[in-house]
């Protein structure tokens, strides 16, 4: 029994050592098909299955010892990839978004909740609401019955932008500042839209909100990332044009450290208030060992921030996001917005252009 044990645990820790090197790198390609890049999603699960493997690889009695050191240095360097991309989003890790007092005039608290179409436990979105208590209510995966459930929101949010669809893709916005020349888009896809918005501040002051949520690169949804990538990318371009104060908040169906999320981020100026700070993941509520971070809020340097949280569940598989933004005019001077190189630009103009291509 003792021998059939240690069998096992010696044929366990290969096929984890296998799992591990594929997954590390097959997501180095640059390819866009689905299985490849949603490889990009689990690198802390990865990462602590590396770990297992080279810690029961180097206890099993069973193996030539010079077996297990090379079993534990292809697992290692693994470990150091997966790690790298991980760490900057712990408290390890040097704080992107710099902390700051709120203002009451000058401030927007976020809510962004992906309430899953077909979830249909509407109270606990609205106990979230009014524990919480946003300026502004983002609601993702909004039906026609998620508009009838959440239509008393406009008595204390009257400016909102209402696109309810029954393909998933349906988004709600109510907030209680004003929105200037709101605009509905589809940007890249007929049946994703987005939602791009001036905001006014109670001191008059502006900024401009997107509200966006791609398809995610899944088999039943799209075959690749081509229009997610393009989409946020897009998005990004004109953040960057414009220049001014911005939000981006929504289910970008990519996780933060991600090829694309990077590149966006760069070619844009916008900062990730995850960076320094924490995980703060938000898809699978139901699967604590099945979590990253899916849903964001990025703001350019004009803001500083005030407080960040992941709230309760509301019965989705997604948990909320809430973030307190402060809009100051020494935010700038305080923290370094990442830069687009040239190289950048290129690889971004790229990826706007592949949906057409492929068209």
């Amino acid at each position: 029994m003792r021998n059939r044990g240690a069998l096992a645990l010696a044929v366990l820790v290969a096929v984890l050592s296998i799992v591990v090197v594929f997954a590390t790198l097959l997501p180095l390609s640059t390819a866009g098909t689905w299985w490849i890049r949603a490889l990009d999603f689990p690198r802390v699960q990865v990462l602590a299955i590396a770990v297992v493997a080279v810690v029961c690889g180097l206890v099993t009695p069973i193996g030539p010892r010079r077996w297990k050191c090379v079993g534990a240095a292809l697992l290692i360097p693994c470990i150091v990839m997966q790690a790298a991309k991980v760490l900057p989003y712990t408290p390890l890790w040097p704080e992107r978004s710099v902390a700051g007092s709120p203002s009451p005039k000058r401030s927007v608290r976020i809510l962004v909740s992906n309430v899953r179409m077909d979830n249909r436990d509407s109270e606990k979105v609205w106990s979230v609401i009014r524990r919480h208590d946003p300026d502004i209510v983002v609601v993702l995966e909004a039906d026609a019955w998620w508009q009838a459930q959440l239509s008393e929101l406009a008595a204390s949010r009257p400016h909102t932008v209402l696109v309810p669809q029954d393909n998933t893709y349906g988004l709600l916005l109510y907030s209680r500042l004003k929105l200037d020349a709101p605009k509905v888009e589809f940007l890249v896809e007929s049946d994703v839209p987005s939602v791009r918005t001036g905001v006014e501040l109670e001191s008059g002051e502006r900024f401009e909100l997107y509200v966006v949520h791609p398809k995610p690169p899944a088999p039943s949804e799209a075959k690749d990332t081509d229009e997610r990538d393009a989409e946020l990318l897009i998005v990004g371009d004109r953040i960057a044009d414009r220049g001014r104060p911005a939000v981006v908040a929504g289910d970008l169906n990519d996780v933060a450290w991600s090829r694309t999320t990077e590149l966006f981020l760069e070619t844009s100026g916008l900062l990730d208030p995850r960076i320094g700070r924490g995980l703060y993941s938000t898809f699978h509520a139901e699967h604590w060992f099945l979590r990253w971070p899916l849903d964001h809020v990025f703001h350019t340097e004009h803001f500083l921030l005030s407080s960040l949280e992941r709230l309760e569940t509301v019965g989705s598989d997604h948990f909320p996001i809430l973030v307190h933004l402060t809009l100051d005019p020494d935010a700038p001077a305080l923290q370094d917005a990442p830069e687009a190189d040239a190289e950048d630009r290129r690889r971004a103009s790229e990826k706007i252009e592949a949906p057409a291509r492929d068209g």
